[in-house]
């Protein structure tokens, strides 16, 4: 359960008439439930780049790993600002979820030991780390990597069916 409520705001002018905002808890069940989400990072040139990736969500925010040398690691230390989304990619069912914040990088090793557990728990021993020195260190010995936390400053929720919109403010 989060411990921060966030506040619900519907936008009437992208919902059905009398549309209600999702309780927050299923919004958060859906971020802390996905397998896969999409990550936005901004070029240095300015362009938006976009590619999958694996997260966690600990307590109230989004974690993520990723190489140094990968795209979205170069562009997340020239511009923090990024957007993680997840959802079901079905027209008529489900809650497509869109967080917005800064990627900050976490190097503390406890906390990544703590991460790392997570990790292996949600997708399996393939995705065993050790945590030290500040990265993640795969098991394999197929590298290191960067992790990142994304406390979310503002998440929408499109409710698909009875169609809603929500802005849900941190």
């Amino acid at each position: 359960m989060s411990a921060v409520t966030p506040r619900a705001e519907v936008d009437t002018r992208f919902s059905m008439p009398g549309a209600t905002a999702p309780p927050w808890e299923d919004v958060q069940d859906i971020v802390e439930n996905a397998e896969l989400y999409w990550i936005s990072t901004v070029h240095p040139e300015g362009r938006p780049h976009v590619t999958p990736l694996l997260a966690v969500w600990v307590d109230d925010a989004l974690y993520f790993c990723t190489g140094p040398e990968e795209r979205k690691a170069k562009n997340l230390a020239l511009n923090p600002e990024c957007v993680l989304t997840t959802g079901r990619n079905e027209l008529n069912d489900g809650i497509d979820v869109v967080v917005e914040g800064s990627a900050v990088r976490v190097d503390d090793d406890a906390k990544l030991q703590r991460l790392a557990v997570t990790y292996e728990a949600k997708y399996g021993p393939g995705w065993r780390f050790e945590a030290r020195d500040g990265l993640f260190h795969h098991s394999s010995g197929a590298g290191h990597a960067l992790v990142f936390e994304v406390a979310p400053v503002t998440v929408f929720g499109f409710r698909k069916g009875e169609y809603s919109q929500t802005k849900y403010r941190f």
